[in-house]
């Protein structure tokens, strides 16, 4: 049986919802859909935000023979067939699934036939894919992201699921809309089976709240309807853990646990490792890719373990966002055309560079920064044990670069 979310599946672009920031008017794939034409993409975001539906819409609404293809399902025959199918009728769109896990060989089948333009790629991956796939598919791709659905947008999906009459004689309260929208995350496709599931668990075909406390009676802790709640759910997480409140910390994690978002609490994690924590205690970093490590590899419910031993001892870690503040100094410089050149002795060709190990203690005096920046600082040092130190050595090398020579 052909599900819900399957039936509801948009048939061009204008129909798919959110994603406004890459369909909305005047936006980057809707202009692109209005002159008519497609080059290689990646779409990457979390799961039941749109990315196959914004492929087949795509496809749909240009009329371009396409192929759906999996990474891992599809073996290296499925492959060949596609390629003397484009072949054959000179160019095909390839829709494909968990791109990031796109092994040599059949990449290496591909390459070519993406360099020419007689297949032309549209990759989907909730993984990030700067990390998870392989340059040479990358580079012959643009790469957009998918953001995560509102309440709204949730709400909007339900209401147009509720009107198609697919679900005949249903009747449902707002109620009971907002709960499923809320209780989705930001996943439309859960919504869709949600409210399927429960349309079917009755006898009369009307849903209130006590047939979906019946199905999943899981807290709904995400909050108002525009969404915003999730994001000040993780700023609480973030704040309280750069503000030292340990308990604090524990219970917007358990929050956090309790809607099952672990990617937006390894993310923030590691986010606060370097810009609250940073460099009054840099080893943090390495028992926060320790702890996510042990996490995807024991999964729930074990994993609560690890994170909240981690997270107990981040937030009673001494903190320092000087790296944070140094770095930001210098983008604000550079965007704002405060660069300068490149002194010449520290150029790829130069002759007069000094080899700093050739001196002792490694170190010679000579330029590095450009001439209108000499005088710049960005790094700025806190005061806590482990800075300490670099300072120390910051402010003698400083001093030895000041000295006449």
């Amino acid at each position: 049986m052909e599900l819900l979310a399957i039936k509801l599946r948009p048939k061009n672009t204008s129909e798919v919802i959110g994603q406004k920031h890459l369909l909305g008017e005047n936006k980057i794939l809707k202009n692109m859909v209005n002159n008519n034409k497609l080059f290689s993409i990646i779409l990457y975001g979390k799961p039941g935000i749109g990315k196959t539906t914004i492929a087949l819409a795509i496809v749909e609404e240009l009329k371009l023979r396409h192929r759906m293809l999996n990474a891992v399902i599809n073996n290296k025959k499925d492959f060949d067939i596609v390629v003397e199918e484009a072949k054959m009728f000179n160019g095909l769109v390839v829709i494909m699934d968990e791109i990031h896990r796109l092994n040599k060989d059949k990449q290496d089948l591909l390459l070519p036939y993406l360099e020419n333009g007689l297949i032309t790629l549209i990759g989907l991956t909730s993984s990030n894919p700067y990390h998870k796939i392989n340059p040479a598919i990358r580079s012959r791709c643009q790469i957009f992201e998918l953001k995560e659905l509102t309440v709204d947008e949730i709400t909007e999906g339900l209401n147009r699921a509720i009107k198609s009459n697919l679900l005949k004689d249903i009747k449902i309260d707002e109620e009971s809309i907002y709960y499923i929208a809320k209780l989705s995350n930001g996943d439309l496709r859960f919504a869709y089976n949600f409210l399927e599931m429960a349309y079917y668990a009755t006898n009369d075909y009307v849903i209130n709240m006590e047939v979906l406390l019946n199905i999943n009676n899981k807290p709904s802790l995400l909050g108002d309807k525009n969404g915003s709640d999730h994001y000040d759910l993780l700023s609480a997480f973030q704040k309280s853990i750069r503000g030292s409140d340990a308990n604090a910390s524990l219970h917007y994690l358990a929050r956090l646990i309790e809607i099952g978002d672990f990617d937006s609490i390894y993310r923030r994690m590691t986010v606060i490792g370097y810009e609250d924590i940073g460099l009054a205690n840099p080893g943090i970093n390495l028992k926060i890719d320790s702890c996510i490590n042990a996490c995807e590899r024991i999964g729930f419910p074990e994993l609560i373990i690890p994170l909240g031993v981690t997270i107990i001892e981040m937030a009673l870690s001494p903190k320092s966002n000087s790296g944070y503040l140094a770095i930001n100094q210098a983008l604000n410089d550079v965007r704002s055309g405060n660069i300068g050149d490149i002194p010449d002795n520290i150029r790829i060709n130069s002759t007069t560079y000094l080899y700093p190990h050739d001196y002792p203690n490694s170190f010679v005096k000579q330029n590095y920064l450009p001439s209108k920046l000499q005088k710049c600082k960005y790094y700025v040092p806190k005061n806590n044990k482990y800075e300490d130190t670099l300072k120390a050595i910051y402010d003698n090398i400083t001093k030895m670069q000041s000295k006449k020579t």
